[in-house]
């Protein structure tokens, strides 16, 4: 019986050899960090359970703390993105990728206006006003809105002389989630349409983009939601949502 075994061995090591398996080591996506921007009024905390999700999934995070009240968009993008930049090659990534809630996404619209990232390969952007909330038209003259929300919440009302309307379409690979539910009754009665409490569905819509999904999430706890979460990672790995109802390849220069 030992012959036969010693016999064929040498035919089982050639085959094993000659098969390819894939094997998915801790490499596979640590090569690509993830920049996470936080909303506004909101903190780095916010975006912990995302932050554990992307490691999950092999992706070296950087999750950035800014002071999203204390100064205008245009501050606040140099600060933070320049932050997350350093702490991604400082962990030696070879390509950058962003995640961002809400004003997070502003940050990175108008920093990538005005100069390249390289390596970039995507971004996801969760409940961003990419076309300004109606919220801010009808409340931003209250003195505690202005107290809450600071400079930068100022800029993102829906007139066309906003911040936000002024940055025009993006050219790079970007995926939108939106919320359809909504906890402020307050604030939604003041959306003209379906919205996530804070900003309306076709409010996060921007010219450029590749991939939008809808899912019924609201704005304030969409980035610890576990759906939200999966089509996260899904258009980091493939540059598309996984969502039946979801829209993809809507930008003619993404080739997946």
């Amino acid at each position: 019986m030992k012959s036969v075994i010693f016999s064929i061995t040498p035919y089982i090591l050639i085959f094993l050899s000659s098969v390819s398996i894939p094997v998915y080591s801790a490499e596979t996506h640590s090569k690509e960090c993830v920049i996470l921007l936080h909303g506004l009024a909101r903190n780095a905390s916010s975006m912990e359970q995302l932050e554990d999700r992307l490691k999950q999934a092999q992706y070296t995070v950087a999750n950035i703390d800014y002071p999203s009240r204390d100064a205008k968009v245009e501050y606040l993008a140099e600060l933070a993105i320049n932050e997350g930049i350093a702490s991604c090659r400082q962990q030696k990534a070879e390509k950058i990728n962003f995640v961002t809630h809400s004003m997070g996404g502003i940050l990175v619209r108008y920093f990538l206006s005005k100069r390249e990232v390289d390596n970039l390969r995507r971004v996801v952007m969760l409940g961003p006003p990419n076309q300004g909330s109606e919220v801010v038209d009808e409340l931003k003259d209250l003195e505690i809105f202005e107290w809450i929300n600071g400079p930068a919440g100022q800029q993102l009302g829906t007139k066309k002389t906003s911040l936000v309307n002024q940055l025009g379409a993006v050219d790079f690979e970007l995926g939108i989630i939106a919320g359809t539910k909504t906890i402020n009754w307050i604030l939604s009665a003041i959306l003209p349409n379906k919205d996530d409490g804070k900003v309306t569905v076709e409010s996060t819509k921007v010219e450029g983009m590749c991939s939008f999904v809808a899912l019924p999430v609201t704005h304030t706890f969409m980035m610890t939601n576990d759906l939200v979460e999966k089509q996260v990672v899904s258009f980091l790995k493939q540059g598309v949502f996984s969502e039946p109802d979801s829209q993809n390849n809507l930008c003619s220069s993404t080739v997946y």
